[in-house]
């Protein structure tokens, strides 16, 4: 297919010398994108693209296919509140999730909230929520455009009505509710002028708010005095004597603080100042702390709170050969998630810590959201595979028998298809493992069209999820591959670590040895291959196209970070720097600029056709990178491979897309991959 150029990005550089080595920026005035003329290019850009996409051939079939498979439904796992359960559902085509509750099990249902009658485009987001102790008022959040900027309401539950009660600025908030529910503990955002201007998505503190006052009265509780890039969690007891609070610190560090509300107005240090993470909860006169301190791969303590020193804590699950992923109180029992060989398990242990049984699930899957009250009889939980939907299971810890729940139900024949779990080397010798969905029956004649994806950062894993819109790639013969890479979480923090700030080459290494081992064992061929990453995930496949141009086909780079010299200086991107580094310190400078993707392009190199997609509302990763990349990429390139940019109106960084914007946007994505593989459909 015959292409017209690209809309022309001009080259005004910007040279810097940044401890001692000069600096090449051609396009930072494309970071200013809210101006008319960056205004103008991206919209010139997006027509270009869309113009190419959408005469590509099969696009209406693939549209069609796809719309199938993304109306399969979803639901979540059930929060327990006394006999009332609380859980989200989205069925068919409705865009938003619709959060539901029951009276009992196998109550009726009652919808609580539907975003969908909200906004007739699906753009109203519930972000998070909260019910009561006893389950009759609920603290929720609600946004738009995918924006996550939350604002607080209460619902009577009764009623349906939501009382006065309004808190703006409550992103990713946690809340906790007194059992009497004249108020709650919550986190909040400044306003614009109480805090420098740039900083407002930082200084995340712990307010307190009595319902009927207005939300300018509420008490500060926590933060004050404290990195803005803190970010405190909060927490109530059961008996809501203890308020706990765990501070995150990047993600390889947290502190705790709790705080008697019985005879204190002050916070006792639990734990602060150590390179390790911990988490926990408060029963009775006890936290259970989960913990990666002197153990890589975690374990749990006891921390008896009249004696909280590190000096007295009690070792209750010790660290094993399998990575603990979480444990939570339940039933007066622990139940502990583990993930081996990036798979789920789950454990039951007494409170004391002696093993007492293991949940029998089915193989290579993803056990998540476990829940259930500390004093309850039940555990929750969901389930998911490559071929499984996300299917709820009820575990009665009276008598120890695990129940199907509730189920998404959807017509795909998973009896077609097969997932392999292998292990390949990386440069520097390191087992990999990576799993390899296809069809049964695959022909390996090295010429089959393959999607590699990864993500390697954030202490994240990548284990076995229903993946909808990737079954059109499996029912059209292909393979899909996910390695887990280091800078993930499936092996521990030292797999973490080995993947992040002066060792993220590490994760680049991985991702291209994974395609390297496609390669050698005749599943695909570089012509065949296309890779594809959003967010961190994005960097990934921006570092992989630079560095190694001439093993991929075609890459798709979604919401992405690719100038790793200025990231820091936008929206949220400092809360990063523990994980990458900052160019403003000389020794991380050296690593970043050694593979930021944005300084990385070289003119005259054939690069692989490549789309970057951005969206208008992300709040997380600006949209900067995806600019400056393309306009870099395109004034670069030497052949016709398509350097293509979509820019996503009314979107964020992915969080609550509406299911017809996921349509259309999965829609250019495969079109693009089948073009560029040469996949008909």
């Amino acid at each position: 297919m015959k292409m017209e150029k690209p809309p022309e990005a001009r080259i005004e550089n910007v040279v810097e010398v940044i401890h001692g080595q000069k600096v090449e920026d051609p396009y930072r005035w494309l970071e200013n994108w809210e101006t008319p003329e960056v205004r103008r290019w991206v919209d010139e850009q997006n027509g270009y693209t869309r113009s190419i996409l959408a005469q590509l051939p099969g696009r209406q079939r693939i549209e069609k296919r796809l719309d199938e498979l993304l109306s399969i439904g979803d639901i979540g796992t059930p929060r327990v509140r006394k006999d009332r359960y609380f859980y989200e559902k989205r069925e068919g085509k409705q865009n938003q999730p619709v959060l539901y509750m029951r009276h009992g099990l196998e109550g009726k249902e009652k919808i609580l909230m539907d975003p969908n009658m909200m906004d007739k485009e699906g753009l109203v987001v519930l972000d998070w929520w909260y019910p009561s102790d006893d389950g009759e008022l609920l603290a929720y959040g609600l946004s738009k455009e995918g924006s996550e900027q939350s604002t607080l309401h209460v619902m009577d539950i009764e009623t349906g009505e939501n009382l006065p009660d309004e808190i703006p600025r409550t992103r990713a908030c946690t809340v906790a509710w007194k059992k009497d529910k004249s108020g709650f503990y919550y986190t909040r955002y400044p306003k614009s002028g109480e805090v420098p201007q740039g900083e407002e998505n930082y200084h995340r503190h712990v307010f307190y708010h009595a319902l009927g006052t207005e939300s300018d009265e509420d008490k500060k509780i926590f933060g004050e005095d404290r990195d803005m890039e803190d970010w405190p969690d909060v927490h109530l007891s059961p008996d809501n004597r203890f308020l706990l609070m765990t501070v995150y610190q990047g993600w390889t560090k947290s502190e705790m603080y709790f705080r008697d509300l019985q005879n204190s107005d002050k916070f006792v240090p639990i734990v602060e100042g150590v390179d390790a993470m911990f988490s926990g909860e408060i029963v009775g006169e006890h936290l259970y702390l989960y913990t990666n301190y002197k153990a890589p791969k975690y374990r749990v303590l006891r921390v008896d709170l009249k004696k909280p020193s590190m000096d007295n804590w009690e070792e209750l699950i010790p660290e094993g050969e399998s990575v603990l992923e979480g444990s939570q109180v339940i039933g007066n029992k622990i139940v502990a998630q583990y993930m081996q060989n990036a798979s789920s398990r789950l454990k039951i242990f007494s409170v004391h810590g002696g093993f007492l049984k293991e949940i029998e699930l089915p193989a290579l899957g993803t056990a998540y959201g476990l829940n259930g009250e500390w004093d309850g009889s039940e555990a929750l939980f969901s389930y998911q595979s490559f071929f499984i939907p996300p299917t709820i299971y009820h575990y009665d810890l009276k008598t120890d028998n695990l129940y199907l729940y509730d189920r998404v139900k959807n017509d795909i024949d998973s009896t077609l298809y097969e997932v392999k779990q292998v292990w390949y080397p990386s440069k520097d010798g390191t087992k990999i493992s990576m799993f390899v969905v296809h069809k049964k029956g695959l022909k390996l004649d090295g010429n089959t069209p393959t999607l590699l994806t990864g993500y390697g950062g954030f202490n994240n894993n990548r284990t076995p999820s229903f993946q909808r819109n990737r079954f059109l790639l499996l029912e059209s013969g292909g393979v899909y591959a996910v390695p887990n890479l280091r800078g993930g979480g499936e092996y521990g923090e030292e797999w973490h670590r080995a993947g992040m700030l002066e060792n993220k080459q590490n994760v680049f290494d991985d991702f291209i040895a994974a395609a390297e081992w496609l390669f050698s064992n005749n599943y695909t061929s570089p012509s065949r291959l296309a890779i594809s990453g959003g967010s961190n995930g994005g960097l990934l496949v921006g570092a992989s196209l630079t560095q190694r141009p001439d093993l991929f086909r075609a890459v798709v780079c979604g919401n992405p970070l690719l100038d790793m010299l200025r990231y820091q200086n936008f929206l949220i991107a400092k809360l990063w720097i523990p994980e990458y580094g900052t160019a403003e310190d000389p020794e991380q400078f050296k690593y970043l600029y050694q593979y930021s993707p944005y300084h990385r392009v070289l003119d005259g190199t054939s690069y692989p056709a490549t789309l970057l997609l951005t969206s208008e509302s992300d709040t997380r990763v600006d949209p900067m990178h995806a600019f400056k990349m393309a306009a870099r990429l395109q004034s670069a390139i030497s052949e016709e491979n398509p350097i293509l940019l979509r820019f996503e109106t009314k979107a964020g960084h992915g969080v609550g897309t509406p299911l017809s914007k996921l349509i259309d946007e999965y829609t250019d994505v495969w079109s693009f991959i089948y073009w560029q593989l040469g996949v008909e459909y």
